[in-house]
């Protein structure tokens, strides 16, 4: 409960953060939220690292309309977000730029297709920085480095699904830097 209120916490902050720099302009074409996310994860899956968190994460994403100043950069949309750790362990809310390239217009009927996202930014995380108990891992830092990657189908205009891997992680800037890397799907609905 502790941790959900701290992710709780620490998703306000970053929508102050980072409200000025989204789009102040809203229309019926053009909204100023353009797509939430909802989804499951599995908590800190690994190939070659070693696992040591468990339980799985509830991860939620609001996407926002892409300011016309971000054209010069393939116009990203601004997104925050949250991952709440089911077992008590690390949570984090983030937010960063998140990139979309549809792959397949129209594959099965009209309005669907299958699209690729990826995304960069920051998160703030409510786990250990340098010491931990048994079972939690050392991030280094309150503040990491956050990326991700979508695959997914886009079922009609407004709904889509997709596989989704996150990892966050300070990129060796501090002397402990653990990561944790979470894979599930999420629905997407867009406005």
């Amino acid at each position: 409960m502790a941790a959900t209120i701290r992710t709780l916490v620490l998703v306000t902050a970053a929508v102050i953060t980072f409200t000025p720099l989204l789009p102040n302009t809203a229309s019926a074409q053009n909204s100023l939220i353009d797509e939430v996310k909802i989804g499951g994860l599995a908590h800190d899956v690994t190939l070659f690292g070693r696992h040591v968190e468990n339980g799985a994460d509830v991860n939620i994403e609001a996407l926002f309309t892409s300011p016309g100043f971000l054209s010069v950069i393939g116009s990203p949309r601004p997104h925050i977000g949250a991952d709440i750790n089911t077992a008590g362990n690390t949570s984090d809310a983030y937010a960063g730029l998140t990139w979309k390239a549809t792959l397949l217009h129209d594959l099965l009927r009209p309005g669907d297709g299958i699209f690729v996202d990826g995304s960069l930014g920051g998160a703030l995380q409510d786990g250990y920085e340098d010491s931990a108990p048994p079972g939690r891992k050392r991030l280094g830092s309150p503040v990491l480095f956050r990326e991700s990657a979508e695959l997914g189908y886009q079922i009609n205009p407004r709904v889509s699904f997709a596989a989704f891997v996150e990892h966050i992680s300070n990129a060796n800037l501090a002397p402990r830097n653990a990561g944790i890397t979470s894979v599930g799907g999420r629905l997407g609905f867009r406005f």
